[in-house]
């Protein structure tokens, strides 16, 4: 075979169906932008569903594309697997050529047999295939495809079988139809078994055989009942796993040996002292396992996944973590991920150049991940062993709802909490615990009703065409006269007329009105018509550049084919600009403060105000705070121009325009620069100088995700309004602390927290005396031969109760101590158990869980010291009566 590695094979793809005409469609993003049932892309088809099915028109009816895919959620969760398989993978490259109502079952066969044998070089003897057979679906045996195959090799290499190995379906119902796999044999010929009788071929778990592209032919609609109809148009979808060609053509025996992966073992081999070229047999698994999931990792956080607590986020953090866990164990003590996933961006740069273009972005949020990773594990461990020495002895199952505990308080990996206890001989049932995850974090919201949703998208859908006969007219004016209506949607459907009270969604012709997108608000105002008049309350963008008017009809009949003026709201708008301009002033402020690891996550840009998310691993300084501001309303007071520009991507990403972080650009732009230096690509409004944004104010920052923060700031009048309600709390301050003037507020304060410290030391001394002074002696019980201390005690400060805890501990000398307290409608259990006791003959943490359930709580802790709480206060009495029972039960008395 020709000597070509990977990153060859994926350009020797693309160009030999670009040479056989094929527009050459880049990969879109691993997270979905038209499929809501979808975790990530997990096939090549995925961006061209709503093509295939019609909702969707392109202009090409061929196209070929390299797919980045990832599979680790869901059904295709085989997480577990990965690293100790050749061939299991999170992502992994999709090559794949699909026609769309143009060539067939003819062409698509030749062109791939001939790309492997000749364009890849692999020999021909050394390949099977199999078609349909006509069972398991009602389609008929594919006779075509097989006799199309008979022309390229022999038919006794050719296999049929049924619809579970040899049928592709969208789902229940819709487009379907057979598909014909390409396999490779690994030997020197592929034998000749296809007409044997028995078990024989690709389709039998036999792992002589290894599956290389699929050539899926949707000819079929499947109806209700299972019946099938030709479709009009056939289409083709096919798709070929790069790191299994690149197996066979560079002659590795895993994917892991090949030039995708084999750097990146490599790479995690030399972090970790060990020579890149030993092979260490099944202790190749760790380093294995890093090089997969620094691929997955990197793409992700480029396709805008930050690793967090729900959904993609989950996914990845369970990657990451999972990645970091295997290098402690092959002893990478010291953070080590951020450099795998250097390699990554250096080994697949050139192809994917936006993994490049955020480069700082990846390397900060993967060293803030493992960083806290870290932590984590040392946090999480010692509650961990503490939950594991409360069970009781013979457990067998550790409860799913501790497990929760963990993750949910620690952020622990639910699967690690699984490896732990397989190895302390006890089972956990880890769907339960991700069952019980999910309800927490979803707050029993239910499922989302999509039936009615769906409806309306299918009527925008038929009206898709419109946008090419519209304008969208608001960049240079905010008012349009003479404005033909195309459409008119009532209740979800299209309606000729709508009166008085109807809420309606217009389409017209010309519309100076901006629809929501890129976080901008959409407009309002008003549709003025012979005797008509419509309220805009919204304007909105459902599919491609169709705009929509939402509103409410208010005085006569509105008609479809109407003409009419359209007015939008001028004060509205202008605050709307004022607020947009200063989210890129703002961000080209983060980036100079904070570094070029910034990028935007999102934005709220709305008449009152702006929200900007963006990447960002710790809180904001003060000085920071203050520095940004400044560097804004410098950029105000500069007053320059504001200038808008199309241009081709490449040319805007030349001069230095900043996108949103994962999103997806056509290939003309819209660039808006503020001044020099803020340059970003953008389909908003804007003002016309800096200047007009008036004043700049922050008014909150806090963290959202893992990774990710949220600035809310203020222009113009708000901004002013926001200055003036500061300073009149500054000034009341002044007046309540009895200050001269504001700069004596800070010492004022300080004084008055420092005055109310010390009384509360005295405070909490003065209750530990009375918890512990004489009278204590008379409670005490001899259970067992072990004496007990069982009391109620008015003690609010968990730090006094446990102080009271220790000093009746001491003073009991060998025993144990239970001591009760209600504070804000929550009671307080805690148990402190002398040493010579202490996990021999009396667990804490066991003795107060019994006792919790008294006051509807639970806690533990440790063997010599334990609390619980719970919101049953009028059961501490009989926790603190049931305590001599509890622990005679435990010791056995």
């Amino acid at each position: 075979m020709e000597s070509l590695n990977a990153h060859a094979i994926r350009r020797r793809f693309l160009k030999y169906f670009a040479d056989h005409g094929h527009a050459v469609v880049p990969s879109s993003s691993l997270v979905p932008d038209n499929d809501p049932t979808l975790l990530f892309t997990n096939a090549g088809m995925v961006q061209f569903k709503d093509v295939f099915v019609g909702r969707d028109h392109r202009p090409y009816s061929r196209a070929t594309s390299v797919q980045r895919c990832l599979r680790a959620g869901g059904k295709h969760n085989d997480l577990d697997n990965v690293g100790f398989t050749p061939r299991h993978h999170t992502f992994f490259e999709m090559l794949g050529n699909f026609s769309f109502g143009d060539y067939f079952k003819a062409d698509a066969i030749r062109w791939a047999w001939e790309l492997l044998t000749e364009g890849f070089g692999i020999p021909a003897d050394r390949l099977c295939v199999s078609v349909f057979n006509g069972q398991g679906e009602s389609a008929p045996f594919d006779q075509e495809a097989y006799e199309l195959w008979a022309e390229l090799i022999p038919r006794d290499r050719i296999y049929a079988f049924n619809a579970k190995e040899n049928f592709w379906q969208m789902g229940d119902t819709g487009p379907c139809g057979p598909c014909t796999e390409i396999h490779i044999f690994h030997g020197d010929k592929a034998p000749g078994d296809a007409n044997r009788e028995g078990r024989f071929g690709p389709a039998f778990e036999d792992k002589r055989y290894t599956e290389l592209w699929n050539l899926v032919f949707m000819q079929f609609e499947k109806l209700e009942g299972g019946s099938m109809i030709p479709l009009p148009r056939p289409s083709v979808d096919t798709g070929a796993g790069l790191e299994r060609i690149a197996a066979v053509v560079e002659g590795a025996t895993s994917n892991y040996g090949t030039s995708l992966l084999a750097p990146l073992v490599a790479r995690a081999k030399e972090l970790a002292g060990v020579d890149p070229s030993r092979d260490l047999g099944d202790g190749e698994c760790p380093y294995r396992v890093i090089a997969d999931h620094a691929r997955a990792t990197t793409f992700l956080i480029a396709d805008g996944v930050f690793p967090d607590r729900a959904g993609r986020s989950y996914v990845l953090r369970r990657i990451m973590r999972r990645a970091i866990r295997y290098g402690t164990s092959v002893g990478l003590d010291q953070p080590f991920f951020h450099e795998v996933c250097q390699k990554v961006i250096a080994d697949f740069g050139d192809d994917y150049p936006e993994i490049r273009e955020r480069a700082a972005t990846i390397d900060e949020v993967v060293r803030t991940e493992e960083e806290a990773f870290r932590r984590t594990l040392g946090r999480g461990l010692r509650r961990l062993e503490v939950a594991l020495g409360e069970l009781d002895e013979g457990a067998k199952i550790f409860p799913p709802a501790v497990a929760a505990d963990l993750y949910d308080t620690y952020g622990f990996p639910i699967d690690l909490t699984g490896v732990i206890c397989r190895e302390h001989g006890l089972q956990l049932d880890e769907p339960a615990v991700e069952g019980e995850v999910h309800r927490r974090q979803t707050h029993g919201d239910g499922d989302l009703q999509l039936g009615h949703d769906r409806r309306v998208a299918d009527v925008y859908f038929t009206l898709q065409d419109l946008a090419a006969r519209a304008s969208f007219l608001g960049y240079e004016a905010e008012a349009v006269d003479d404005a033909e209506l195309l459409a008119l949607i009532v209740d979800g459907a299209a309606a000729a007329e709508a009166g008085v009270g109807a809420e309606v969604e217009v389409v017209a012709d010309r519309t100076p009105f901006y629809a929501e997108s890129g976080g901008q608000v959409g407009d309002t105002g008003w549709l003025l018509g012979q005797g008509v008049k419509v309220e805009i309350c919204d304007t909105v963008k459902p599919t491609g550049d169709l705009h929509v008017h939402r509103g409410v009809v208010r005085e006569g009949t509105l008609r479809v084919g109407d003409r009419v003026r359209l007015e939008v709201d001028h004060a509205r708008r202008s605050a709307i600009r004022r607020n947009h301009s200063a989210t890129h002033l703002l961000h080209h402020a983060l980036r100079q403060v904070l570094g070029a690891h910034v990028v935007q996550k999102g934005s709220l840009v709305a008449p009152e105000r702006l929200r900007f998310d963006f990447s960002h691993g710790k809180p904001l300084s003060p000085a920071q705070r203050q520095e940004i501001e400044r560097l804004v309303n410098a950029a105000v007071l500069g007053n320059q121009a504001s200038s808008t520009r199309e241009m081709g991507l490449a040319e805007a990403k030349d001069a230095g325009a900043i996108g949103l972080f994962g999103e997806k650009y056509g290939d003309r732009v819209r660039v808006v620069a503020i001044g020099p230096e803020s340059v970003e690509l953008c389909g908003g409004t804007h003002v016309a100088r800096a200047g007009d944004i008036g004043l700049f104010t922050i008014v909150s920052e806090g963290g959202i995700a893992q990774g990710v923060r949220r600035i809310e700031a203020v222009t113009g009048m708000g901004a002013l309004e926001q200055v003036q309600r500061a300073q009149d709390v500054l000034s009341e301050a002044v007046g309540e602390l009895h200050a001269a003037n504001i700069g004596e507020i800070g010492d004022k304060i300080r004084r008055l927290l420092a005055d109310i410290k010390g009384r509360d030391r005295e405070i909490a001394e003065l209750q530990r005396k009375l918890t512990t002074g004489a009278g204590a002696a008379e409670t005490v019980l001899d259970v067992g031969g072990i004496k007990l201390l069982a009391k109620e005690v008015e003690v609010a400060d968990p730090k006094a109760l446990r102080d009271a805890a220790d000093a009746l501990r001491d003073r009991l000398g060998s025993g144990v101590v239970v001591l009760g307290a209600a504070d804000g409608g929550k009671a307080t259990l805690l148990v402190a158990v002398t040493k010579d006791l202490a996990g021999k003959r009396v667990h804490a943490g066991k003795l107060v869980g019994a006792l919790a359930a008294h006051v509807s709580g639970r806690g533990g802790g440790r063997p010599d010291l334990a609390q619980a709480g719970g919101g049953r206060v009028e059961g501490l009495g009989e926790a603190i009566r049931g305590a001599e029972a509890a622990l005679r039960e435990q010791i056995g008395a």
